[in-house]
């Protein structure tokens, strides 16, 4: 009878650890799979290069982004509306206060900016005779820097400013020509040696990215609310959410600046509840949710996890 009792109650134990594996681990994991939103604005060309290599690489960093399948990275159309619209279509002329403001106009939490500093290659060991050229390369050495600001759109804040090197040798000729090149197409521009050296330097800008934002919340934001108790938000499963998830909405107040600085310091900001979200739309651009609890929920407000 003792043994019974033990037996039943060891089973018991088992089904509740069960159903609180089932009932509260997925939602958690679930979230994490959520993208937060980034913007990746033309480099600088400090190198003096040319080619458009600013562009370029800019280009190489946002299709680098896209495969890791981490992030929501705006599209080069929207963003050069955008900038257009506030007078910056230069990407020297974007500074951390225009950033933030730029950062708020598109709904990403952090905007990429940057140079090429240094963009070349270097020949040595000339002997021999070579057609067209005239002498034969026997070692040549690419090096590619690329230096990158990730900017807190909330603050303006600066969050990391590094230098992303990368270098590749070769001892043959590239027989792929410059004009020929797709950056965000990296079949071709893989096989130069200029190529194989900027490939390093975006890979390691990547995990620079995947490092700062780690420490920036997830937001989304309310674009549109109904009489019935609903209302739309974005982004629906393109951004990683799906029905069943529960979120917590925020009124933003009057934003606070730093009289020294300039920069704003975020907001005032109220909880007005909360919202499930129900149904994907526009293909995952947005979604459908209920309001489980509050009132007062405008288009624009925040939408976080807690």
């Amino acid at each position: 009878m003792l043994r019974t009792k033990v037996y039943n109650k060891f089973i018991f134990v088992i089904v509740i650890t069960l159903l609180s594996t089932v009932f509260f681990s997925i939602p958690a994991q679930s979230l994490k799979h959520l993208k937060k939103r980034i913007a990746v604005v033309d480099f600088e060309d400090r190198a003096g290069y040319g080619h458009n290599i600013g562009r370029g690489l800019a280009d190489m960093l946002v299709t680098s982004l896209v495969k890791t399948e981490k992030f929501i990275v705006i599209e080069r159309e929207e963003l050069d509306k955008v900038l257009a619209e506030q007078g910056l279509g230069l990407s020297g002329a974007v500074t951390p206060q225009s950033a933030a403001q730029v950062g708020k106009l598109l709904g990403v939490e952090l905007i990429v900016t940057g140079s090429v500093s240094e963009f070349g290659e270097k020949k040595s060991s000339i002997g021999g005779a070579l057609k067209g050229i005239g002498a034969k390369l026997t070692s040549r050495e690419a090096r590619s820097v690329v230096d990158i600001r990730l900017i807190n759109t909330t603050t303006g804040e600066i969050l990391l400013a590094e230098s992303a090197e990368g270098k590749a040798k070769s001892r043959s000729l590239d027989k792929v020509r410059f004009e020929d090149i797709d950056f965000g197409n990296p079949t071709t521009w893989d096989q130069t040696i200029l190529g194989k050296a900027a490939r390093k330097s975006i890979e390691k800008c990547v995990q620079f990215i995947e490092k700062a934002m780690v420490n920036i919340p997830w937001q989304g934001k309310i674009i549109k609310v109904n009489p019935d108790g609903t209302v739309y938000m974005k982004p629906g499963s393109a951004g990683g959410v799906q029905p069943g998830m529960e979120f917590v909405v925020y009124h933003p107040g009057e934003e606070l600046i730093d009289p020294d600085t300039g920069l704003s310091l975020g907001s005032e900001e109220s909880m007005v509840g909360k919202i499930k979200v129900v149904q994907d739309v526009a293909n995952g651009k947005a979604c459908k949710a209920i309001i489980s609890s509050g009132s007062r929920m405008q288009v624009g407000d925040y939408v976080r996890i807690k």
